[in-house]
């Protein structure tokens, strides 16, 4: 071979990985999008800081009455936990507790971002509600939330009563292929965030939904994810809803009846509902 055809193919080889190593660097940018605030400016609607100012790892909100349970609450990638109010609001009015979990690197919060990070810090602000309050504990998850919860969950199970994931995929490694269709997304994937790995061994109930027109994280890859659940579980498809606003699709009657089949076994009922009830747009 040729000094010059070698050094040719060289090029062209760097050329081609430049993009497929920057594109590895880039993936927190490319995956997380924490917005930075000072606890201060997320205090508000009734929210304090949790466990403590000093210990800061989310948001609580109490119920006017006494708890009849703890949600924790994992949010989404964009953002910070000050701005997912509208569960507190929803939840506290049905008579729970709702703790909204800060991400390492969001909020006020230092920290490396990263499934590693995030799902270890998860895991511990599980394991802390639980000694704090005791059961019934639900987890939520929502979008990257939901990945978070699952792996955190599982890795907690004896300590969470009923897992409630929101448009979830089961591998971001699908997803990531959806939206990279140029990249070798699986040989560049540093963060796999495999739900349906995660809660293989899952044992508790899982409520799996999705958005029907979701354009980020389509619902096919809830569904996979369902599919692969050999937990207690149950669909849920909510109509003309996208990624972001699934919650204007849904009322206080749903989310009731959600909480009857994640709670049911623990003695949660109210308005007559009993465990086994469908909730409204439930796939079989």
């Amino acid at each position: 071979m040729k000094k010059s055809t070698a050094y040719l193919l060289l090029g062209s080889a760097v050329t081609c990985l430049v993009p497929f190593s920057a594109a590895a660097l880039l993936q927190d940018h490319l995956l997380y999008y924490p917005r930075r605030a000072k606890l201060m400016e997320m205090l508000s609607d009734g929210l304090q800081a949790w466990p403590s100012p000093e210990e800061f790892r989310g948001l609580v909100a109490e119920p006017s009455g006494p708890a009849l349970g703890t949600a924790v609450i994992f949010h989404g990638t964009v953002g910070h936990a000050g701005q997912r109010g509208l569960y507190a609001a929803q939840l506290t009015r049905l008579g729970f507790r709702v703790i909204l979990a800060e991400y390492p690197g969001y909020g006020p919060r230092r920290g490396v971002l990263g499934e590693k990070s995030l799902v270890s810090d998860a895991a511990e602000t599980i394991a802390l509600v639980r000694e704090h309050y005791g059961a019934p504990l639900l987890v939520v998850g929502e979008s990257l939330g939901a990945a978070v919860a699952a792996a955190a969950g599982a890795r907690q199970q004896d300590k969470v009563s009923g897992l409630a994931l929101i448009t979830p995929w089961d591998r971001l490694e699908n997803v990531a292929s959806l939206h990279y269709t140029w990249l070798p997304v699986k040989w560049l994937l540093r963060d796999p965030y495999d739900s349906a790995a995660h809660l293989a061994s899952f044992t508790g109930p899982v409520l799996v939904a999705v958005a029907e027109r979701d354009s980020i994280v389509p619902a096919r890859f809830g569904r996979a994810l369902y599919e692969s659940l050999t937990a207690p579980k149950c669909l849920v498809e909510i109509p003309g809803a996208e990624h972001t606003d699934w919650h204007d699709h849904l009322d206080e009657n749903w989310c009731r009846q959600a909480l009857t089949f994640l709670l049911g076994d623990s003695g949660w009922r109210e308005d007559g509902l009993v465990a086994g009830d469908h909730l409204p747009a439930a796939a079989p």
